[in-house]
């Protein structure tokens, strides 16, 4: 090997206060562990002594908790972005200590690349493997890495030898050319491979490789209860009623499903909705029922950016990974979420919510409007490009104490003209077609809990006999948020 071994320290040594550091992998799959968390390591030191220790990191989306978790606890991050998931990282972006931009993902790649957002210093990769000429072998997750490690610097490479490294093939690495030069993007089927089954790096830039071995320790989902499991079966009704009203092409469409225990419990109401045939996923994230959809031949092919698996269907998929290699494909999220290939292939696309307001604007990362959850994510590059725009969410939380479908949302991440169905496990709102009074009352009563559904209605009828498009009261607008806030129950709201 031509490369510098360090250990973590060592490589942790070579970056400095105010240094912009990029890591590889898209959720715990593929990103980095042991040289961040060397990181977190010397800026408690650096702080201990007196001295200003903060770095910029852009990531692939979420971590592990030894990336945001640990930096964000040694108050070593000064900006950050695209996506995060970490308590201690929600905290410092609550507080104002960390400067926190949003963004969706698939521009991410792209804003790089014009020099939006300054210059990297540092590129961490985690890899499986690296040869003489910069080929590196990635894991189980890409993120934004073909264009961090093209802008960045300096790179320095976690070897991991905790996995096989016959992965190799299940990427498909490709990154679109900058305009004026840019030139369509040949995908036209999920399957379809345009690019190179290794990340291609220039080996001058690599400075330094750290050897480790660790796994990424993935939880399996929360078991499905009853609220998502209805909510699973209104998107099957859903997507089966599509089907034999001929709105959904008889082949069917590829689809995109969100990521955690709502999206799994609709991936399971899936394989046994036999009405649906056998469907292909072109989606950001796949996780452990996706490996069950394509065992049953429920799903034929998954492309994604990532394979967000527990440790046990991780090894399960390696154990037979020639057979893996025919059904799924790993993409760069540039790539994953791509608007043009979004609307070329008709994707039917499924997202969660946080809120929904009556007219049909969805909050997906904001408590109250104010606190940041995770971030936007992919959901608003697939919903504004879907052939259908599905978003999902229970109807009530914290004991019913809160309402998800509210007057109007307390912040908007993909708006009433991006929103085409609502569906939580009270029913189906479709709004296609349907004006803002339509879509309230439709949207009323399918989708709110029947204990918010009177309150909703007395709102809605606030403004009758003004004129107005959109029956909107801006002085009642946040009612239901103002009297969670002062009583901890949005019922208690008085109009």
């Amino acid at each position: 090997m031509i490369y510098t071994k360090m250990s973590a320290d060592e490589a942790a040594a070579l970056i400095n206060h105010g240094a912009t550091i990029s890591v590889s992998g898209f959720t715990a799959a593929g990103t980095p562990r042991v040289v961040t968390e060397a990181l977190a390591v010397k800026a408690e030191k650096e702080h201990a002594e007196g001295r200003p220790f903060k770095i910029n990191l852009f990531t692939g989306a979420l971590t592990n908790e030894c990336v945001d978790e640990a930096l964000a606890k040694a108050h070593a991050i000064d900006r950050r972005m695209p996506f995060q998931g970490s308590p201690a990282m929600r905290a410092g972006i609550n507080s104002g200590e960390i400067n926190y931009f949003d963004m969706h993902l698939s521009v991410v790649g792209q804003y790089v690349r014009y020099g939006f957002l300054g210059k990297i210093d540092f590129c961490i990769i985690e890899a499986l493997d690296i040869n003489d000429e910069g080929e590196i072998v990635l894991s189980g997750g890409i993120g934004c890495v073909d264009t961090y490690s093209q802008m960045a610097d300096k790179i320095i490479v976690e070897l991991n030898s905790a996995y096989d490294t016959r992965i190799r093939g299940l990427h498909d690495i490709y990154t679109p050319a900058t305009p004026p030069h840019r030139r369509e993007i040949p995908i036209y089927e999920p399957q379809d491979r345009i690019g190179s089954p290794v990340l291609k790096v220039d080996p001058k830039k690599v400075v330094a490789v750290v050897e480790c071995n660790y796994r990424y320790g993935v939880k399996p989902f929360s078991p499905i209860d009853a609220t998502t499991a209805q909510l699973g079966r209104n998107v099957a009704r859903f997507l089966t009623e599509e089907l034999q009203a001929g709105r959904i092409p008889p082949e069917f469409l590829p689809l995109q499903s969100g990521v955690g225990n709502v999206s799994n419990a609709i991936l399971h109401e899936l394989q046994e909705a036999d009405e649906i045939p056998p469907f292909k996923l072109y989606t950001e994230v796949l996780q452990d029922q996706v490996i069950d959809l394509i065992d049953l031949g429920r799903c034929t092919f998954a492309s994604s950016g990532a394979l967000a698996l527990s440790d046990e269907v991780y090894d399960k998929v390696m154990a037979n990974i020639d057979f893996y290699k025919q059904h799924i494909v790993l993409r760069p999220y540039e790539i994953s979420n791509h608007p043009e290939i979004v609307r070329r292939l008709g994707i039917v696309a499924i997202n969660t919510a946080l809120e929904a307001d009556i007219f049909g604007n969805v909050n997906s990362t904001h408590v109250l409007g104010t606190k940041m959850m995770n971030g936007v994510g992919g959901a608003a590059d697939f919903a504004r490009n879907a052939y259908i725009s599905v978003f999902i969410c229970p109807s009530v939380a914290k004991g019913g104490n809160i309402s998800a479908i509210v007057p109007y949302a307390s912040h908007i991440d993909s708006s009433e003209h991006s929103v085409m169905i609502i569906i939580t496990e009270q029913g189906i709102a479709d709004l296609r077609g349907k004006s803002p009074r339509q879509r309230a009352e439709c949207i009323i009563e399918n989708c709110a809990h029947p204990s918010y559904r009177p309150l909703l209605r007395e709102y809605l009828h606030l403004m009758d006999g003004q004129a107005g498009h959109t029956p909107l009261s801006l002085h009642h607008a946040f009612a239901f948020h103002e009297e969670f806030m002062r009583s901890g129950d949005m019922h208690n709201v008085k109009f």
